[in-house]
Order: C-alpha cells, then structure tokens, then sequence
C-alpha cells in the first residue's frame, strides 16, 4: 500500500510540473525558401527563410549525390552564406540544419541543388608578329589563364571585317602564316575556344606589314624583274627599300621630269668621305627615271614615262643599264642601242610642245658619267642633297635613317646652290647651273678634259675655271643645237632658256 502511495505521489508531481508553460521546449523547425544567386564559375551565395528560429545553421554540401555527413560543412548565425573554392559547370546539393539549441536541432532541409557557370573563357595577350617576310609572318601570343582549348586566329588586308577573313585554328600558342602579299597591311584576331559553346572574346587587333619583295641589284631584260616599284609599275611607287632624293640644282633633260632614288642593299650605308659623292657599298642602286605630264595644267591627265637609267655598282665598278617604257606603260624593257621618241605635252603656259626626245645609247651614257676612264654617278653628291625638301634636310633624313656612316651633322657639308633661287648673287647660280650641267665632262678625268680648258665644279675658283678666257666659246656653243657642237654635248635637243638666259646674263657681268 505504501509502495502504491509514493508512486501516485510522483506522478501527481510530474504532471504539475508539465503543466508550467515556461518549461515547455518547441520544436526546431526546418529553413525554407531556399535559393541561390550570384552564381560564378567558382562561388554562389546561398540564401533561406527562418522566421521563427533563431540559433545558428550547418549547411553541408558537395558534388550532387554526396552521401550526407560526407560533404563540406560550414556553420553560419547568418541567413546567407557564400561558398567559395566551387568547380565550374559543375552540379552541387546542399542540406541546411537548423541548430536551436545543443540539444534541439531541426531535421535537414530537403536537397537544394544548383550549378555552377561555366569558367570563362579569358581574351589572350600579347599578341605579336615576328619573323615578318615578303610572304609570311610568325604570329605569337600567350594564355596563361585559359587551361585546355584552342585557338582561331582570323587575318586579313588592314580593316577587313571579323568574320570575313581567313582563318586557321590551332593548338599551340603560335602559327606562321603563309602566301600573304607583299608589302601589303594585315590585320589579325585571335580568339580562344574552350569548347562549344565557351568562347573569349577576340584579342586586340594586331596590324603588321609585310616586307616589300627583295630588289635585284642585276640588269634583267626587263624593268619589273628588278623589283625596284611596287603595285603597277607605271604608279612609279618607290620600294620602301628606296631613298627617294632631288637636286638643289637639275641637270636640264628637255624639260624632261626626274624621279630619283638610291636602293642600299640590305644592312649596307653610304660612307661620307666630302662634300662630293659619297662611298658606296657594292649592289647599290641608283635609279632615274624620266617622264612628261601630258598637261601640266591638269595633272590628273596622267604622265608619258620615256626612260629609266639605272647604275649599279658590282664589284666595287659601276655599271650602266637602260630602260625603255612601251607606250602602254606597263613595262620597261633594258636598251643599250638608245632611240629618238616622238613627245607632246602641254606646258604651265597651256602651250603645246613636241620634241623628238633623245634617249641615249650605253655609250653615250659614258661619256657624261665617266672620269678618268670609269664609270661614276654625277648627280648625288652630299652638297648637291643638302637642302631641304618638303621640310626635311635630306642629308639629316640619311642620318636619321641610320644610311650614312660618319656624318652627323649636315651643316658640317657645303650647299650647291639653288639656280633658280634669284635672292641669290647672279654668279652663285649661274656657277651652280654650270656644275650640274656642265662639271662632269668639264672637270678633271672628265669627257672634255683633254678638248677644253674649262673647268666646271663649282668648288673650282673663278680664276682657274677659264670662264672668262672661254666667254665667246661658251657664248656661242650653248646657243646652239648642233650635235656635237651645241652644248650640252649630249642629252639634249632643245635650248634650256631659262638656263641659257641665266648663263647671258652672267657672262654679260665679266670683263
């Protein structure tokens, strides 16, 4: 009976005691809600609903299908959460637990399941061109971020639209690309492809030129075999191996125009010696060509090319060579037996004028660029350069370029005058005009040096030229155009009246 009593007395005891509300303990719920967003190839940020709880949260997680108490866990008194250190494209499950207490915790959350992005595909750098030639290119980058893909490389003429340009794909950092045109502008992208569907963009466009094709420094049968012009040849573009030069003073040619230019083989430079020619390294090329514009009164009327003479030096001589321009003017063809060509043009006047232009033969090329029995250029010497032309002193541009050898300075050379420059004393030019014209058969060495007395040079002082001694020979001889009488000797048909008034007037002054 006592025995029955105590155990009645506990339970009436227990049953007071849950029935105090404040010893009542509620159930942990579970989140909900949850989500995730700002997804990347390597994070999410996780976020849930707890409206009711307020304690801390286990999220466990790991690649779908993890077994629970295998993944990675975090702990959290937040209702978010980032996870860092994800694979891209990759699928994740998450649980979320709610911990209430030590001792009351919620059940896990149903399975939350999200992705990741795909890695990007990141842009290469560095993108260069080397090993540039005529035909080819080295094409190089780098990829340091990107782990396995391949590359598109598209190029194509300067400016050409993405997409309609030639493309190679490969899977190696670099590729030469071949058949390109010569001297010619291209463009290049390169783009990485990760695999479908995950592409970078493209690269920065890189734009290189290819070189020009490679001169010959030989006498082929025909002018565009030398490779001394590029595009048509009758455009009479200079190959960017060229150095294209003028006279401060011109040799008359019948009123002839002159393009000039200087071709130094490659890794070659002029030595400066005087104020005369310089040295020039073997396979140097000296071109000249001559032409007439149709109207000088409207140029767009286009030009008649009559001739180009060439010398070349091999080894250690020069040599003459010339080129004859058929009347389509798409070819130039080598000539040593010289021809008369019938030549209209329009002058600044908008007169018309016909001369029966004068090309000379292999021999008569000697006769002027000749001096003591070897054959010599005439025209570029350094005080004949030393002037400026379209704003630059041709002799700093030779420095500049780094195609001279011991000059520095351009002032430390004398200037020929300008002929044509009246703020000048009347016997500067008109000993100027006799230099070019004249000087290299009157010279010594030169053509004349045995018939005549004069001597031309414009270095040669007025009392050892002769000038006033053969005053009425030079009088009559440059009034005349009898061949062989009339001077110049050769090369001309017609009188200079702008020079032969010049030289009047200058002889008119001696005494």
């Amino acid at each position: 009976m006592l025995k029955k009593t105590g155990l009645l007395l506990m339970l009436i005891i227990f049953v007071l005691a849950c029935n105090n509300d404040d010893d009542l303990v509620a159930a942990c719920d579970a989140v909900s809600n949850v989500s995730v967003n700002d997804v990347t190839d390597n994070s999410v940020t996780i976020s849930w609903d707890d409206a009711n709880n307020t304690g801390s949260y286990i999220l466990e997680y790991g690649i779908a299908g993890f077994p629970l108490g295998s993944g990675t866990t975090l702990s959290t008194t937040n209702t978010s959460t980032v996870l860092t250190g994800l694979n891209d494209n990759a699928t994740y499950d998450v649980y979320i637990q709610t911990i209430c207490s030590e001792t009351n915790v919620s059940m896990y959350t149903d399975v939350f399941t999200f992705t990741t992005s795909i890695l990007p595909c990141e842009a290469v750098t560095n993108l260069n061109a080397s090993m540039i030639t005529d035909t080819s290119a080295l094409i190089a980058w780098e990829d340091t971020v990107n782990v396995t893909g391949t590359y598109e490389l598209e190029y194509g003429a300067s400016g050409f639209t993405v997409g309609s340009g030639t493309s190679v794909s490969v899977t190696e950092t670099s590729i030469e690309i071949t058949g390109l045109n010569p001297y010619t502008d291209y463009d290049v992208y390169v783009k990485v492809i990760c695999e479908v569907g995950n592409e970078s963009s493209n690269s920065d466009v890189l734009s290189f030129t290819t070189l020009a094709i490679p001169v010959i420094p030989e006498f082929r049968p025909t002018l565009s075999e030398l490779n001394l012009f590029n595009g048509d040849l009758e455009n009479l573009e200079i190959t960017p191996y060229g150095f294209e030069y003028d006279l401060s003073t011109k040799l008359f040619t019948d009123y002839a125009h002159k393009q000039r230019f200087i071709v130094l083989p490659t890794g070659e430079k002029l030595t400066y010696v005087n104020d005369g020619l310089p040295l020039f390294p073997d396979n140097t090329i000296i071109v000249k060509t001559f032409f007439y514009n149709n109207d000088e009164t409207d140029l767009t009327l286009g030009r008649n090319i009559i001739e180009t003479r060439i010398l070349i030096k091999i080894d250690g001589s020069w040599e003459t060579g010339n080129y004859i321009w058929n009347a389509s003017q798409t070819e130039a063809t080598l000539d040593s037996d010289g021809a008369t060509v019938p030549v209209t043009w329009v002058d600044s006047e908008g007169e018309s004028q016909s001369i029966n232009y004068e090309i000379p033969s292999s021999v008569q090329c000697f006769i002027c660029h000749s001096n003591n029995s070897e054959t010599t250029p005439i025209g570029p010497k350094l005080r004949t350069l030393n002037f400026e032309v379209n704003g630059s002193n041709q002799l700093q541009a030779l420095i500049d370029n780094e195609m001279i050898n011991g000059l520095s300075d351009p002032t430390s050379v004398n200037t020929l005058p300008n002929s044509e420059d009246t703020s000048l004393t009347l016997d500067r030019r008109a000993r100027a005009y006799m230099d070019i014209n004249c000087a290299h058969c009157h010279t010594q060495g030169g053509f004349c040096e045995e018939q005549s007395t004069l001597r031309l040079s414009y270095e040669t002082a007025f009392g050892e030229s002769n000038i006033l001694e053969r005053k009425n020979s030079i009088l009559t001889r440059i009034q005349n155009t009898i061949p062989e009488y009339g001077m110049p000797y050769i090369g001309t048909t017609i009188l200079h009246d702008e020079g032969v008034a010049l030289l009047l007037e200058y002889l008119d002054t001696l005494d």
